[in-house]
């Protein structure tokens, strides 16, 4: 009896210490998982000489936690002191762009205390909102785009927005602030009325208002979001990248740093550089290679393609769009042609066809 009780519990702390070496070895894959999710929260890669900056959390919508906010302020470190780079590409992997900071991560023990340092980092909570980027950036919207997310785009000098994309300050419903930058550059790209609107009731805002008001510059099918941003900035680093700036630079000082039209005056001229003026001469020099001298008017003629400056893909898929046109014309003259070809058909048989005479009554008359 006493041998047979011994061998239970044996048998019992066997199965115990099996249980507890099950839950460690689960507990440490989870971990392990969990630390290379986070290890890949942003993937940085080139495509030629534009960078692509990925958001990688699609499970969570791409909702941004502390650590992926710090790995993406690096990210845009790396590509502003990167000179083979002029153009940089913002986007999220899966089905969202960003749907704002991790909320789940706001607070520091069960009694819901909102740690103030997530939210008061300097660059931003979710990335560098709260700065200048030195360079452009295109950000490629799709799925949802809310909260801070939103703000992130705002952060983008140029958006484009797949049709099916949300946008939207879902925050507002969950007490949560405006506070990466999107009550400053909102105002000034869609005016002071519409940010109130859309800051104010959070409401959501699809692609064609998006578009109407000026919050997103060009809208694409679903799925299309990333290779319309990649042919943007294709295109844009094509051109001489110093005048470029200068430019972008002078747009962002009229709105935000100057008090007067003299002094946003007074900015652009301080703006342009020695090496700006060196880039001007050559394009000078350029253009009257190109055009014929003896012509006033032969900067109309170019005897080069427009499409010298445009990305091959970009070219390829406008011949693409164009020949489709052309055959649906062509399908359409032949339908129409077919038509009016039976018609006419149809009036012929008409004319040769005898008219039919009434036949006399059988009935002979009353006398």
């Amino acid at each position: 009896m006493l041998r047979q009780l011994t061998k239970q519990l044996c048998r019992v702390a066997d199965l115990g210490k099996a249980t507890i070496r099950r839950t460690i070895s689960t507990t440490n894959s989870l971990r392990n998982e969990k630390s290379q999710e986070e290890e890949k929260s942003i993937i940085v890669d080139k495509d030629k000489n534009i960078t692509m900056i990925g958001i990688n959390r699609p499970q969570h919508r791409n909702a941004i936690n502390a650590q992926t906010a710090a790995k993406l302020c690096d990210a845009f470190r790396d590509f502003e002191a990167d000179e083979t780079s002029p153009i940089a590409v913002l986007y999220g992997v899966g089905g969202s762009f960003c749907s704002g900071f991790d909320i789940l991560e706001m607070a520091t023990n069960d009694e819901g205390k909102v740690s103030m340092e997530m939210l008061m980092m300097p660059e931003g909570s979710v990335g560098p909102t709260r700065r200048h980027i030195q360079k452009p950036v295109v950000c490629g919207i799709n799925g949802y785009c809310v909260a801070n997310g939103l703000e992130l785009a705002l952060m983008c000098d140029l958006r484009i927005m797949e049709e099916s994309a949300v946008l939207g300050f879902f925050n507002r419903r969950f007490g949560v602030p405006v506070i990466d930058g999107g009550t400053v550059r909102l105002p000034a790209m869609i005016g002071f009325a519409r940010a109130l609107d859309l800051i104010l009731t959070g409401r959501q805002v699809g692609a064609e208002e998006a578009h109407a008001i000026g919050l997103v510059n060009r809208i694409v099918p679903t799925g299309n979001s990333l290779i319309k941003a990649l042919e943007m900035a294709h295109a844009l680093a094509k051109f001489p990248q110093s005048a470029l700036n200068h430019d972008r630079n002078s747009l962002y000082s009229s709105v935000f740093d100057a008090a007067n039209f003299q002094q946003a005056i007074q900015n652009e001229i301080m703006y342009t550089s020695r090496d700006i003026i060196d880039q001007m001469k050559d394009g000078i020099k350029w253009f009257n290679q190109t055009f014929k001298e003896d012509n006033c008017e032969s900067w109309l003629k170019r005897e080069k393609s427009m499409a010298d400056w445009d990305d091959e893909q970009v070219a390829e898929a406008a011949a693409k769009i164009e020949a489709e046109k052309q055959a649906q014309d062509r399908a359409r003259i032949e339908t129409e042609k077919k038509l009016k070809e039976e018609k006419e058909k149809k009036k012929a048989e008409k004319k040769k066809k005898p008219e039919e005479k009434p036949q006399e009554s059988e009935i002979p008359p009353k006398e």
